[in-house]
């Protein structure tokens, strides 16, 4: 199948990937565009799960500071550290408008932890009580209550930790599959250690 030079583009646009590695997942895929969209992402997370064990103890810390209009002050601002394994990669400016994403990511998503291990304890066993008493209350069957339970809490991570939130501005991945795909395309481990929201009048 002839595979067009414009779609290789489009598919490197909206991934990161090389050009012949979209011209590969285009080429296994036919031509559907989700589909190879879908390998790239595969191969990158798989990819990511190999260099999961390498330090990342090099990064950068990004600022951003949320103006909707110009001409007025900025009323939130997010600084986050963003970590990879060397400082070849910490000075390129991919590396750094990942960690621009990201910062913009947290200011308008507001997530509490960067991820599930961050939450304390009992704040999640209070949520998983709670929501297996209410599925008990709204008369679910007791062999389903623990199914019902492990989706809503999904939910629920999804509204406090960085990892499992959905990307703003792609809600077909989360900001760990972002960050699985930047790991793919720099060859190194590229991890969110932490982050501080500021917003005038908040605690």
């Amino acid at each position: 199948m002839q595979i067009k030079s414009e779609d290789v583009k489009k598919l490197r646009d909206a991934t990161g990937a090389g050009m012949m590695d979209c011209k590969k997942a285009l080429t296994e895929a036919e031509g559907d565009f989700e589909k190879a969209r879908d390998l790239l992402r595969e191969r990158g997370v798989a990819s990511a799960k190999k260099m999961s064990e390498r330090v990342a103890d090099e990064g950068i810390v990004e600022a951003y500071l949320h103006t909707p209009d110009p001409g007025v002050p900025a009323k939130v601002g997010v600084l986050i550290e963003l970590n990879c394994a060397t400082d070849f990669v910490a000075k390129t400016d991919g590396f750094r408008q990942v960690a621009r994403e990201i910062a913009l990511h947290v200011a308008a998503a507001r997530p509490s932890v960067v991820s599930r291990e961050d939450l304390p304890v009992e704040a999640v066993e209070r949520e998983r009580d709670f929501v297996a008493k209410q599925a008990e209350q709204e008369g679910k069957p007791a062999a389903v209550i623990e199914k019902i339970v492990e989706g809503r809490m999904k939910s629920f991570y999804a509204e406090h930790c960085l990892l499992d939130q959905p990307y703003v501005r792609d809600d077909s991945k989360t900001i760990a599959q972002l960050l699985d795909e930047a790991a793919a395309q720099m060859k190194e481990p590229v991890r969110v250690r932490r982050f501080a929201r500021f917003r005038v009048g908040a605690d």
